[in-house]
């Protein structure tokens, strides 16, 4: 006699629920056209305006200054002293000169300059030369500043600072302040030496004396 075994079927517990699979929302990422103004790049958006100037590159224009080198003869000038009267360079041909050039009357660096020259003034003028200090400042600024300090020497009034740009005396801090350089010229008005001195107002006196004194 045949024996069978019902074996009852599997089912899931009523108390686990059935689960039926997600479907994914459908995603489309919009591809701006040509002419489109935005741009989509993983859900940001960025703006652009189409309408923005694109400079060629004769748009750029480059302004370049005349810079004195040495061994060249500067750009000549006349200005007025500290009494009024006009002084051209040409008047110092012949001789040495030192042309020192100085952002402004009273400031604490310019002061130091100017009294380092006069303290030194007899031995420039031994040594053949003359002196020239030259700012933007005008003339009656010029007159109590040599007057309070007792300057011997010439201090002409460059308004405008057009005689500091025929030369091109660099301007210090991103050009917010005119620069401080000193030119020595030759008996034939030729520079010979160039000492940019914007934080050290003093230590080229000693330099500029040996220079000249050795040629």
């Amino acid at each position: 006699m045949a024996a069978s075994l019902n074996l009852p079927k599997h089912t899931l517990p009523p108390f686990l629920p059935t689960q039926t699979p997600r479907t994914p929302p459908s995603q489309s990422l919009a591809i701006p056209s040509k002419s489109s103004s935005q741009s989509q790049f993983y859900g940001l958006g960025f703006s652009f305006s189409s309408n923005l100037p694109i400079p060629s590159s004769t748009s750029f224009k480059t302004s370049i200054s005349a810079k004195v080198s040495k061994g060249q003869a500067p750009p000549s000038f006349t200005l007025k002293d500290q009494e009024g009267r006009n002084v051209s360079l040409s008047k110092f041909k012949g001789k040495p000169v030192v042309v020192y050039f100085y952002p402004a009357d009273e400031t604490p660096g310019c002061t130091k300059q100017a009294c380092a020259f006069r303290d030194s003034y007899e031995k420039f003028k031994k040594a053949g030369a003359e002196v020239i200090g030259i700012s933007g400042d005008d003339s009656s600024s010029h007159k109590a500043f040599a007057k309070k300090y007792r300057l011997p020497y010439t201090l002409l009034s460059d308004e405008g600072n057009k005689v500091r740009k025929e030369w091109g005396v660099p301007a210090d801090f991103f050009g917010s302040l005119p620069g401080r350089q000193t030119y020595v010229l030759d008996k034939n008005g030729v520079v010979q030496l160039i000492y940019n001195n914007q934080f050290q107002p003093e230590k080229h006196i000693d330099e500029t004396l040996k220079f000249l004194q050795s040629s």
